[in-house]
């Protein structure tokens, strides 16, 4: 009792023991007017515990509701039974979303991993796609190794070229030959400049092709 004129008193409604052991409870806070039981009570939640805002409105409906439907009666008892029941149900509910919410992070964890197992499905439009940005990619590198060559002043030579620079590539094959333990014999009068043989080209009878014959 909080006050006697008028009369004011709290009732505290506690639901059921959910899982885990957890509960939900409101405690209601009732004024009587001068022509209770004729007009309802004054009812408000007073406290409450484990209540979402939309449960404290949903009870206040429910207590409106329930007065309007047991008026020229007493109700107290009538009302705190509907929030009995109205708790117990909640409990239910948030048992109920607590398991939803598990069988769907489940679901989103299933579905994750089996992205990451079959990879992206490869469609014609996906490949086409990776392929325009792979051209551009490589466009875009060699166009990076082309500008550096022109800055670095080295242009990129040909394995001609390099034969014709370096003159160890010359003779590379045979030392490696050699360091493998064959012995080699190189007749070398057969690389000799073509400059640097004796042929008369002044001949008019001169037949580069007839060299060696045996008419010769």
């Amino acid at each position: 009792m909080l006050s006697e004129n008028p009369t004011v008193f709290t009732v505290t409604v506690t639901s059921d023991i959910g899982e885990h052991g957890k509960i939900v409870e409101a405690t209601l806070k009732f004024t009587y007017t001068e022509k209770y039981p004729d007009e309802s009570p004054l009812v408000e939640i007073y406290s409450q515990e484990n209540l979402e805002d939309r449960d404290v409105e949903e009870l206040l409906l429910l207590l409106e509701k329930e007065a309007e439907a047991n008026l020229g009666m007493v109700m107290i008892f009538t009302l705190v039974t509907a929030v009995q029941e109205r708790l117990n149900e909640i409990v239910d509910l948030m048992k109920n979303r607590r398991e939803e919410e598990k069988r769907q992070k489940e679901k989103e964890a299933e579905e994750a991993e089996k992205v990451a197992f079959h990879g992206t499905i490869v469609t014609i439009e996906n490949f086409l796609a990776w392929k325009a940005r792979f051209d551009l990619d490589m466009a875009e590198l060699r166009r990076k190794r082309q500008k550096e060559e022109e800055q670095s002043g080295k242009p990129k030579v040909t394995g001609k070229q390099l034969f014709e620079t370096d003159h160890n590539l010359d003779t590379s094959d045979i030392q490696f030959l050699e360091d493998a333990g064959n012995s080699v014999e190189v007749d070398e009068s057969l690389f000799q400049e073509i400059e640097d043989l004796d042929l008369e080209e002044d001949d008019p009878d001169f037949a580069p092709l007839e060299i060696g014959s045996d008419d010769d």
